[in-house]
């Protein structure tokens, strides 16, 4: 079950369950979009002796930086920070390609007798760093196209019917309205012949658990609400725009998959004449703060997770209570 903690008190959580341990502890602080990780995550590794890895589905794309709210060189205040610019925005980049990635990095940074931080908000990378997702065949541009012409003519409530009749438990934890999921599941159904659910199921079977301290942060509603909207803000006074403009003017076509994310969508629409400024940065907005709710649903699910609010908390005393509580763990389960 999850746990929540005031600053004033701090207790120990669970760690996930460990047994042949292919990956090295490692402290996961997550939390939705504008909640503050970042910063709090530098200290923190300034404070214990850490690096970080980036938890994030965007921020491994070259050429994507203010949209991506991709922490500056100043910002890093020269803690090493991984998996930022791994790829081209134009290559293929997958869940499955994060864990294994991730992996290698966790263990490395063991190696070197530091601690490792996974810091971000994907919980879909969190899960595949885990083990949780099978990688499954690559993508197959002649059936991603297709399916995605279904989609275009008659919605994606179409393929979810179809994958419904094909594989009834994978269409249950997808979402009728979630085109690209509902694209890969199909896709992987056809390049396979199997069903996702069955696939799952065999890897789950060997699955081994890392050991791992989840670490929640959240604010009440209102607050962070209103920091989104003050980042999207600064994202434009940052030159958000422009960027996207640079990367249309050198070749990145409109579909690109990054440019399907919430703080590049509508900035897309805008500079192709679709809607205007005041409404890419108003829909912007709004979908920033519904993909925050998303991903608090998303971490709330985590039964080891050991929430800690900031909503009233003065930063210093925060990152002291994080310190503590860390260090705490790391002596009781004897982490390195």
């Amino acid at each position: 079950m999850t746990s929540s903690v005031d600053v004033s008190s701090p207790q120990a959580a669970p760690i996930a369950p460990s047994y042949a341990n292919p990956l090295p502890f490692f402290v996961a602080l997550v939390g939705p979009t504008a909640v503050g990780k970042s910063a709090i995550a530098v200290e923190l590794a300034k404070a214990l002796g850490g690096e970080i890895v980036a938890l994030d589905s965007m921020q491994v794309y070259r050429l994507l930086d203010i949209g991506t709210a991709k922490p500056s060189q100043g910002q890093q205040q020269g803690i090493s920070h991984h998996l930022l610019d791994v790829v081209d925005a134009a290559d293929p980049f997958t869940a499955a390609d994060y864990g294994r990635l991730a992996g290698q990095v966790l263990r490395e940074i063991h190696s070197r007798g530091r601690l490792p931080f996974v810091v971000g908000g994907s919980g879909l990378y969190l899960r595949a760093l885990r083990g949780e997702i099978f990688a499954g065949p690559r993508e197959i541009t002649s059936i991603r196209a297709r399916l995605g012409q279904e989609v275009e003519r008659g919605g994606p409530d179409v393929l979810h019917a179809r994958l419904n009749r094909l594989d009834p438990p994978t269409a249950a934890r997808i979402h009728s309205r979630d085109s690209f999921r509902l694209i890969r599941a199909l896709e992987i159904i056809e390049a396979t012949g199997k069903r996702v659910s069955d696939l799952w199921e065999a890897h789950r079977k060997g699955l081994v658990q890392p050991p791992i301290l989840f670490l929640g942060l959240r604010r009440d509603r209102t607050v962070l609400y209103r920091r989104i909207n003050d980042r999207v803000d600064r994202m434009l006074s940052s030159g958000l725009v422009a960027e996207v403009e640079r990367l249309l003017e050198a070749g990145y076509p409109s579909t690109l998959k990054p440019f399907r994310s919430h703080n590049y969508r509508h900035i897309v629409a805008f500079l192709l004449g679709r809607e205007d400024l005041e409404e890419a940065v108003r829909r912007t907005k709004q979908d920033t703060r519904r993909y925050a709710k998303r991903q608090m649903t998303w971490f709330r699910r985590e039964k080891d997770m050991t929430w800690f609010d900031l909503t009233n908390a003065e930063s210093e005393r925060i990152t002291e209570t994080l310190i503590g509580h860390i260090q705490g763990i790391r002596e009781r389960y004897g982490a390195a």
